[in-house]
């Protein structure tokens, strides 16, 4: 449930450490938000630890130089956006003063423009003032193509921010625009310092000192940060807030997913672990510790295979997986129908999934209103065999893998180091081996997966031909989701591969629907163009949907106070976290 802001934004401190308790400075707690009072000074102690797990070690808190949720979570203690939506699809202000509407003014009539009132009295941690100007800094800083972030889709509508003064700003569209609460909004809305970032908005972003030690005005600093290993986390002498229930919080990245589940579930020696994907037996072993439970987050997440339509094997100037050079049989629609014809996707939900996941048909999972009814999930060998002997792919070498002119069916297939994706992996490389083709497994770990783009290993490089995650959207309205697969969109040298469609997928139909969606306001006919873009992709064999999964979560029963969304990290009320 949500409380009172002045209270609820003052209970926000996460700690956890294996060292102890901190020191916390409290602030008043008869000081509202909008308060032009910083902090209270003085100091209250945070007597409780907290102990987070994450198999999936953060690389960086930058959040928009990451492709991965791993690094959203680790940087939401300390950024913060302007809103967020909750498990009801309404937006709650952090940032913000209040939600803009057209009845308070904040959204104009015509929906091309969009004025956010900034709450009085925010400080960084360092001391600093937050203003309306670390805003516009960092729309600029999303958007210079220098920069090369990772957030750039959920801005493309914008024409421009200003600051209209201190606590004022209006972000213009560049026309109509039905989803104008997109920006700023959940981890890709996250606000950067201007007085940190300003000499770093520009190719050299990667290496600004902010992105490992990042100033913030959530309720907690980084005290110390390990790429890929371990955070810990202090209170913000300068947060707005009361004083939080943890005087330290500390992150410990790495590992796997199961030993993560049994610290919580089973030995105590942790209070919560993130993105627990383990089989449903294993599971169910743990729990019976009694030292804590799972809770299962379904999110608009969905696991899927991705299909590389250019050759990951031939190189254009120093690029491999160029755009222009079509895969030498993925590009055949034929093809791609037979490997999603092989997939069991009922035997990997039931095996590997259990009541963390469902059977996924849809590029769109969640929300409900824009889910099609109207496609289907079927598993033939029969089937997909025939295919590929009409395609002409044959086995003609009698080595039992098809070819034809020339090109022999072997498959590269990559996802990151999960013994659930993994395990997914070998029912897939089964599937498809017993249709004629080879297939060679890789697993990546997690930090060079879903960290630094321009890693030749990383999930928007995409040099296999197949490669297997999950990812989801930040908003009920879907309308950035949509971008994945935009010609405008695809992961190449040229942007430094921060671009999200690292599969090169480009048809003209798709996009021609994506600029009408774009000036659509009518909910309806909203509705009816999000279902047929889903349905072209899936038609096309764009991807293969495999599992609608939540995000499962071991949680200590010691452990209070939790809140969860859909639309944002699962460390977005961190502050109001507690151990009973």
């Amino acid at each position: 449930m949500r409380i009172e802001t002045s209270v609820k934004q003052c209970l926000s401190l996460m700690a956890l450490s294996l060292l102890g308790a901190g020191l916390l400075t409290a602030c008043n707690p008869e000081s509202g938000p909008d308060s032009e009072a910083p902090a209270n000074p003085e100091a209250a102690t945070g007597s409780q630890s907290l102990k987070l797990l994450y198999w999936q070690a953060p690389t960086t808190l930058n959040p928009h130089l990451s492709s991965g949720t791993k690094d959203r979570e680790a940087a939401s203690p300390v950024l913060e956006p302007l809103a967020v939506y909750n498990e009801d699809e309404t937006l709650e202000p952090i940032l913000a003063a209040e939600i803009p509407t057209v009845e308070n003014g904040g959204i104009s009539e015509d929906s091309t423009t969009v004025t956010w009132k900034l709450k009085a009295g925010v400080l960084w941690s360092d001391g600093e003032p937050f203003t309306a100007e670390d805003v516009v800094f960092t729309y600029d800083f999303i958007t210079n193509p220098e920069a090369a972030t990772t957030s750039t889709e959920f801005y493309g509508e914008v024409e421009s921010v200003e600051a209209v003064d201190d606590l004022t700003v209006k972000v213009t569209f560049k026309q109509p625009t039905p989803a104008v609460m997109s920006s700023f909004v959940g981890g890709s809305g996250m606000i950067l310092p201007e007085h940190i970032f300003a000499d770093y908005n520009n190719a050299q972003a990667r290496s600004a000192p902010g992105n490992n030690s990042p100033i913030g005005t959530n309720a907690y600093q980084v005290k110390e940060f390990k790429p890929g290993d371990t955070i810990i986390y202090e209170p913000n002498p300068n947060f707005r807030g009361e004083a939080p229930a943890f005087g330290t919080i500390e992150l410990k990245g790495g590992g796997d997913t199961v030993s993560a589940a049994r610290a919580v579930l089973q030995t105590g020696e942790a209070d919560y672990a993130w993105n627990i994907q383990a089989e449903p037996d294993i599971i169910a072993n743990l729990e019976a510790a009694g030292k804590g439970e799972m809770t299962y987050v379904f999110k608009p997440l969905m696991e899927r295979i991705y299909i590389n339509f250019s050759d990951p094997n031939k190189e254009v100037d120093g690029e491999t997986s160029q755009k222009d050079t079509p895969h030498p049989f993925l590009s055949e629609k034929p093809v791609r129908e037979a490997i999603s014809l092989a997939i069991d996707r009922e035997t990997i939900t039931q095996q590997l999934y259990g009541e963390a996941g469902t059977v996924a048909t849809n590029f769109i999972v969640a929300p409900e209103k824009y889910v099609s009814s109207n496609t289907e999930y079927e598993f033939d060998l029969e089937k997909a065999a025939a295919l590929l002997d009409e395609a002409g792919w044959q086995d003609t070498n009698g080595d039992g893998v098809r070819d034809k002119n020339g090109t022999e069916m072997t498959i590269l297939f990559t996802s990151s180091v999960n013994p659930v994706r993994q395990k997914t992996q070998e029912i897939i490389k089964q599937n498809l081996e017993s249709i004629g083709m080879s297939v060679e497994l890789k697993s990546v770990e997690s930090g060079v997966y879903f960290g630094d783009p321009a890693n030749p290993d990383s999930v928007n490089r995409f040099n296999s031909d197949l490669q297997l995650f999950a990812f989801d959207s930040e908003t009920p309205e879907p309308d950035s989701y949509m971008e994945l697969y935009a010609c405008s969109q695809i992961s190449q040298k040229e942007n430094q591969w921060a671009k999200e469609n690292s599969s090169r997928y480009c048809n003209p139909e798709y996009d021609a629907l994506l600029e009408e969606l774009k000036q659509e306001i009518d909910p309806d006919k909203r509705k009816a163009l999000f279902i047929e873009m889903n349905d072209l992709l899936i038609d096309d064999v764009a991807l293969i949907p495999l599992v609608r999964r939540s995000d499962p979560y071991a949680i200590a029963t010691s452990l209070t106070n939790l809140e969860f969304t859909p639309w944002a990290a699962s460390t977005w009320k961190i502050n109001d976290w507690g151990l009973q």
